[in-house]
C-alpha cells in the first residue's frame, strides 16, 4: 500500500479500508454518546484581595480546592484522568498552575494537567475542555476549576529597563554594568502594574459598563438596588448554610484563624449606596465601586465525569452538562454583552426558550452589565438588529436569577468563577426543584459563554 501511495496510483476503493480502520481508532459514535455529568464542586472561600489570602500564591489556593474536592467526594488520585484550570493574571513561576496544583494535591505524576486563560470565563473553558474529552472517549473523569490571586500581581518595569536587566548577566565589569543603564529616564524605573483595561481599545471595563447602562436604559437606582439584592441574597444563603458543602476552609495568612466563609459580603442600604460617587466616568457616570465586582482571591475545583464512571465511583451525579457555546463580539461597543449573544445562540442550538429555564446563574461583573443584558434580551429592536431574530428572546424572570447572590457579593476570582456558577446552578436545581439551568458570563475581549445544565434525575 505504501508503495502504491508513493506512485500516486492509489484509488478511492483502496483507501476505504484504511480510512475505516483509522476511524475505528479515533472517536466512535459510542464514545460521542457519553453523557457528561457534574458530580460536585468545591472552592476556597472567596476573599477580598489584600486580606486573608494576601500571602498565598495561586497554586496554593488551587491545590487546596482540589484537595478539598477529593476529600468531599472520596475520589482517589488514580481515579483522575486529567486536570484543567483557568488562570488569568499568571505568575511567571507557575504559569501552568493546573499542573503545579495537581502535583501539590497529591495526584499521580502521570495525570496530565494544563491551564487555560479566557478572562472571567476560564473555569468555563476548563469545564468545556473536559466535557469534550469525555464525550470523545479520551478520558472518563477529570477535575476542572480555576484560580486567581489578585493580592499578588506580576508588576513589570518599562521595556527599556527590562532589556538592560536581561543583558546585565553578560556584563563582566562594574563599569560595563553601569554603562548599560545610560539613557534611561526616571520614568523607566516606575513600576507598571497590570491594567484592568482592554488591550485592543485601551478602555477600562467600568467605562464600558457605564456606556452600556446609558445605551440600554439602566439607571443608577436600578444598579444600586441590584447590588443591594446581591449582597442580601449572599448573606441569607450563607446564614442558611447553602455554601458549607462546597467551601474548603483555609488558614488566613494574616491571623491564626481559619477562613470559613466569603469575606466580601457587605449588605448596605440604598441610602448609603446612593451616596457613593461614580467610579469610572466622572462626575456623571452611574457605575460605582459598590455596583462593580471587587478584586478577589480564591480557587475552585469540580469533578466532571462520564455518567458511567460517576456510578462506578459510587457517587451521585448532580447535573448533566448538556451543551455550551462561546461567543465573541466587538470589544469596544459590545464588550459586556456576551451573555445576550451566548444565551441566544445556546437556546437556538438546543431548541429551547427562556421559559424552559428554571435557574439562571449570571456572572455579575457589574450590576449594570447584568441589567443591560436582561434589557437587551427583552428588546425587540435590539434582538432584531443584533441577533437577527424576528422577535425578542423574552424577559428573564428575576425570581429565578442569582437567588444566592453573585460576583458582586461573594467576589470574583477571574479564573475560578465559572466553577462557582456551575456548582450553584446544580445545587439550586435541586433546592428550587427545577429541571434546566443556564450559566452565562461575559469576558474581556468582548467574549462570553452560556452553558446548559440539566438536573440529574438521581439528584
Amino acid at each position: 500500500m505504501l508503495s502504491t501511495l508513493r506512485t500516486g496510483t492509489v484509488s478511492l476503493r483502496q483507501l476505504r479500508p484504511v480510512v475505516s480502520n483509522l476511524r475505528a481508532f479515533s472517536t466512535t459514535p459510542k464514545a460521542q454518546d457519553k453523557k457528561v455529568v457534574f458530580v460536585q464542586g468545591a472552592r476556597t472561600p472567596f476573599c477580598v484581595a489584600g486580606t486573608d489570602f494576601e500571602d498565598y500564591m495561586a497554586h496554593d489556593l488551587q491545590r487546596e480546592a482540589i484537595q478539598g474536592l477529593m476529600k468531599k467526594t472520596g475520589v482517589k488520585g488514580t481515579d483522575i484522568d486529567y486536570v484543567c484550570a483557568g488562570y488569568v493574571i499568571q505568575d511567571v513561576l507557575t504559569s501552568n498552575v493546573a499542573r503545579e496544583a495537581a502535583m501539590g494535591a497529591g495526584l499521580p505524576l502521570t495525570v496530565p494537567a494544563h491551564t487555560v486563560t479566557l478572562a472571567c470565563i476560564g473555569a468555563n473553558v476548563a469545564t468545556a475542555t473536559l466535557m469534550d474529552k469525555i464525550r470523545v472517549g479520551q478520558i472518563e473523569c477529570g477535575i476542572a476549576g480555576g484560580v486567581e490571586v489578585m493580592s499578588d500581581l506580576p508588576i513589570r518595569y518599562s521595556r527599556p529597563l527590562r532589556k538592560r536587566l536581561l543583558k546585565l548577566g553578560k556584563m563582566k565589569t562594574t563599569q560595563q554594568k553601569l554603562n548599560l543603564f545610560k539613557g534611561l529616564t526616571s520614568a523607566d524605573f516606575v513600576p507598571q502594574p497590570p491594567a484592568v483595561a482592554e488591550f485592543s481599545t485601551g478602555e477600562v471595563m467600568g467605562n464600558s459598563a457605564d456606556r452600556l447602562c446609558a445605551a440600554l436604559g439602566v439607571s443608577r437606582a436600578d444598579q444600586d438596588a441590584f447590588a443591594k439584592r446581591s449582597h442580601e441574597a449572599a448573606r441569607d444563603a450563607t446564614q442558611a448554610g447553602f455554601f458549607k458543602e462546597e467551601l474548603v476552609p483555609m488558614k488566613s495568612t494574616q491571623t491564626d484563624k481559619y477562613v470559613m466563609e466569603d469575606n466580601g459580603i457587605r449588605p448596605s442600604t440604598l441610602e448609603k449606596l446612593g451616596a457613593l460617587k461614580p467610579a469610572f466616568i466622572k462626575p456623571h457616570g452611574t457605575v460605582t465601586a459598590a455596583t462593580s465586582s471587587f478584586l478577589t482571591d480564591g480557587g475552585s475545583a469540580s469533578l466532571i465525569a462520564s455518567e458511567d464512571k460517576c456510578y462506578q465511583l459510587g457517587l451521585t451525579p448532580r447535573g448533566i452538562l448538556r451543551d455550551y457555546v462561546f461567543v465573541s463580539q466587538d470589544p469596544k461597543e459590545q464588550l459586556l454583552l456576551g451573555p445576550s449573544y451566548a444565551t441566544a445562540k445556546l437556546l437556538q442550538k438546543t431548541g429551547m426558550s427562556i421559559a424552559d429555564i428554571g435557574v439562571w446563574e449570571f456572572h455579575e461583573a457589574f450590576a449594570g452589565q447584568v441589567l443591560a443584558n436582561i434589557n437587551a434580551m427583552n428588546s425587540d429592536a435590539w434582538c432584531k438588529k443584533n441577533l437577527k431574530l424576528d422577535t425578542k428572546l423574552g424577559e428573564l424572570p428575576m425570581e429565578m436569577l442569582n437567588t444566592r447572590g453573585g460576583s458582586l457579593s461573594v467576589g470574583h476570582p477571574f479564573g475560578a468563577t465559572g466553577t462557582r456558577l456551575l456548582t450553584w446552578a446544580c445545587d439550586r436545581l435541586k433546592y428550587e426543584d427545577k429541571q434546566f439551568a443556564v450559566v452565562t458570563a461575559c469576558a474581556a475581549g468582548g467574549q462570553g459563554v452560556a452553558m446548559l445544565v440539566e438536573r440529574h434525575p438521581d439528584f
